[in-house]
C-alpha cells in the first residue's frame, strides 16, 4: 500500500531533499498531523470501541454511523477518527470548531448539508472539535438536524459529555470514551515515524535508543501528538555523525519532552475521578495508591482546601468509630494546611492520608444517621416523652415536664435504664472493628437493659 494513499502532503514532499523534513504545499505540519492515519487499520489503540465486532467499527464498516460524541484526553485520536470515519463513509466531512466558530457558520454549513442531501443523497459529516465550548443556544441550534438525519454529528471533547453538553444532544448520540495511548502503543507509532521516509522521518536516518523511545512514550502520558512532536524535535535538534546518521540518546530525549502535565482540569473529569481514587484508596486500606492520587493533586495545583475537607468526610464517614483518632488527625491537617499553605502542606496532608489509609474502618456513623433520617422520613415523627422535656422554667412541673426523670450520674457506672426514645428502635449497629469493639461490647449491655425498661412500659 502507497503511503501517498494513507497521508495529506505525501506527494507534494515525494521529491524534496532528503535531509528536509516532510512540508505540504499547503506550509509545514507537525508529525502527528503528517503521520494521521487514514484508514481504519492503521489507527494505534482504542480496541475497545475499534476492535473486530465492536459496535463502531460495525457502524463505520457498514456505513451506519449515527451521531457520535468522542471524549478523552488530548492525543488519543479524537479528531483523527472523525476524518477516517468521514474518508470511509463517503461523507462530506465539514469541520467546525467549539472555539471559534458561531451561529452564523454552524447555519451555513447546515444549510449546505440539507441542499447536499437533498439534491445528490450524500450525507454530511458536521465534526465539532471543543463542542463541550458551545454555550445551550449554539448546541440547540444542531437538535433539528441532528434529529432530522440532515447530518452526521460528530462532536470531540475532553470533557464528560454529560456535564457539560446538552441533554438533548447527548440523547441523539452514542458516547464514545477514548482511552490514553499506552506505553507500548507510543512505542509503536514512533517506530513508525522513523521507518516512514516520505511523511515520517526514514529520510533523515535517524537511530533512537531504546530508553529514549521509552521516556519520550512514559513522559507522554498517553498523549500521541505529544510523543510524536516530541521525537521531531529530538531528531531535527541533532546533529548528524560523520556517517549522516542522527543518534538520540536518553539525555537528548529528556531534553526534547516537556515535564509531564499531568492530565488534571479543576473542574472536570480529572479533578472528581482523582479525588475519587484518592478517597477509594484510603477507603480500601492502600496507602501507596492513596499518596499517589495525593500527590497528582499536589503536582496538579489543587486547592489543599479541597483535599482536606474529603479527608475530613473520609475520616468520618470510612473510620468513624473505629478509631475516633482519624478524624481529629485530619481536622488538624485540615487547619495545618490552610495555615502553611503549599508546598509544606502535603506533609500534614500525607501523615492524616497514610493515617486514614491504615485504621481499623466503620462506617458505623453514615449509616446511623442515614437510617434514623429514613425514619423521620418515612415514619410517624415521635413525640418526646414527659420525662425528656425542659423542665427548668416555671410551670414546667405544672405540665409534668421533667417529672420520673432519673439522672444517670448518680446511678452505678453513671448509666440508667430509662426511656430516652419512647420507642424501640436500634440505628446505631457498631461494628468489632478497632476502639468500636468496646462500644459495642458496653452498648449491647446497655441496650438490653433498655429494652427491658421499654417493653414493662404501659401501652
Amino acid at each position: 500500500m502507497a503511503q501517498a494513499d494513507l497521508f495529506t502532503g505525501a506527494s507534494e514532499t515525494a521529491g524534496q531533499p532528503p535531509n528536509t523534513p516532510a512540508v505540504p504545499s499547503q506550509g509545514y505540519q507537525p508529525l502527528a498531523a503528517r503521520l494521521r492515519p487514514r484508514r481504519l487499520e492503521e489507527i494505534v489503540g482504542q480496541t475497545h470501541i475499534l476492535g473486530p465486532g465492536q459496535l463502531l467499527r460495525r457502524s463505520i464498516e457498514a456505513d451506519r454511523i449515527q451521531s457520535v460524541i468522542f471524549y478523552g484526553p488530548p492525543g488519543t485520536g479524537k479528531t483523527t477518527l472523525a476524518q477516517v470515519i468521514a474518508s470511509q463513509t463517503r461523507s462530506k466531512f465539514e469541520r467546525l470548531s467549539g472555539v471559534e466558530s458561531n451561529v452564523a457558520d454552524m447555519r451555513r454549513v447546515l444549510a449546505s448539508a440539507a441542499n447536499r442531501l437533498a439534491n445528490t443523497g450524500q450525507y454530511t459529516i458536521v465534526f465539532i472539535d471543543e463542542i463541550h465550548r458551545f454555550n445551550k443556544a449554539q448546541q440547540d441550534v444542531l437538535l433539528p438536524d441532528v434529529e432530522a438525519g440532515v447530518i452526521r454529528l460528530i462532536g470531540a471533547t475532553t470533557h464528560n459529555p454529560f456535564f457539560f453538553v446538552n441533554a438533548p444532544l447527548v440523547s441523539r448520540s452514542q458516547i464514545f470514551e477514548l482511552k490514553p495511548l499506552t506505553e507500548e502503543e507510543l512505542i509503536l507509532l514512533m517506530r513508525r515515524a522513523l521507518a516512514d521516509g516520505v511523511c515520517g522521518l526514514g529520510h533523515l536516518k535517524t537511530q533512537v535508543e531504546e530508553s529514549a523511545l521509552g521516556h519520550l512514550a512514559r513522559v507522554a502520558d498517553g498523549d500521541a501528538r505529544k510523543a510524536l512532536n516530541s521525537l521531531e524535535v529530538a531528531a531535527l535538534t541533532t546533529a548528524p555523525d560523520p556517517q549522516g546518521v542522527i543518534r538520540v540518546g536518553l539525555e537528548v530525549a529528556e531534553q526534547s519532552i516537556q515535564r509531564k502535565a499531568v492530565v488534571y482540569d479543576g473542574d472536570g473529569d480529572a479533578h472528581y475521578d482523582t479525588i475519587s481514587a484518592y478517597i477509594k484508596s484510603m477507603r480500601g486500606g492502600d496507602p501507596d495508591a492513596a499518596l499517589y492520587w495525593l500527590a497528582k493533586m499536589i503536582h496538579a495545583g489543587e486547592d489543599p482546601r479541597f483535599i482536606a475537607r474529603r479527608m475530613v468526610i473520609c475520616a468520618a464517614e470510612d473510620v468513624g468509630l473505629a478509631d475516633p483518632m482519624a478524624l481529629i488527625l485530619a481536622q488538624a491537617a485540615n487547619q495545618a494546611s490552610e495555615f502553611i499553605g503549599w508546598p509544606e502542606a502535603r506533609i500534614p496532608l500525607a501523615e492524616a492520608t497514610i493515617y486514614i489509609a491504615t485504621a481499623h474502618k466503620s462506617n458505623s456513623a453514615i449509616t446511623a444517621i442515614d437510617a434514623a433520617l429514613e425514619a423521620i422520613r418515612s415514619g410517624r415523627t415521635l413525640a418526646v416523652p414527659d420525662h425528656l422535656k425542659d423542665a427548668h422554667y416555671r410551670g414546667a412541673e405544672r405540665l409534668g415536664h421533667g417529672q420520673n426523670y432519673q439522672y444517670a450520674h448518680s446511678f452505678p457506672d453513671h448509666f440508667v435504664a430509662q426511656d430516652y426514645l419512647g420507642a424501640i428502635k436500634h440505628f446505631y449497629e457498631p461494628t468489632e472493628q478497632g476502639v468500636e469493639k468496646k462500644i459495642k461490647d458496653r452498648l449491647d449491655r446497655w441496650r438490653a437493659m433498655l429494652d427491658q425498661t421499654k417493653e414493662k412500659k404501659p401501652s
